[in-house]
């Protein structure tokens, strides 16, 4: 019950569920790379990136100062359906917008 709560959490706010459908969209994508598509700052980024993978829908790749997100593999058929299930609404996601350079 606690991971279902968790998970269901994780998609009350629409900021995440952009950034969720973001990424399933682009593939891999540097935290830096969300924050300049978002034109948010680094803080609130970490904070829902955070949230979403607590959740169990993101898995993080550190290399160097870098966190690269993506969609955890391989996902349960209740995480899958849920990224379907956004898939299909009309959300305005921005465009990928590279913001770092690689070391």
């Amino acid at each position: 019950m606690e991971i279902f709560l968790q998970t269901m959490a994780s998609l009350s706010d629409d900021t995440r569920v952009k950034i969720l459908h973001f990424i399933d969209k682009e593939g891999e994508v540097c935290v830096c790379d969300i924050e300049n598509s978002f034109n948010m700052i680094q803080s609130r980024i970490s904070r829902h990136l955070k949230i979403l993978k607590d959740a169990g829908f993101l898995k993080v790749d550190r290399r160097g100062r870098w966190a690269y997100y993506s969609i955890r593999a391989p996902l349960d058929e209740f995480r899958q359906s849920i990224l379907k299930e956004i898939a299909h609404l009309n959300l305005d996601i921005p465009k990928l917008q590279k913001g770092c350079d690689i070391e």
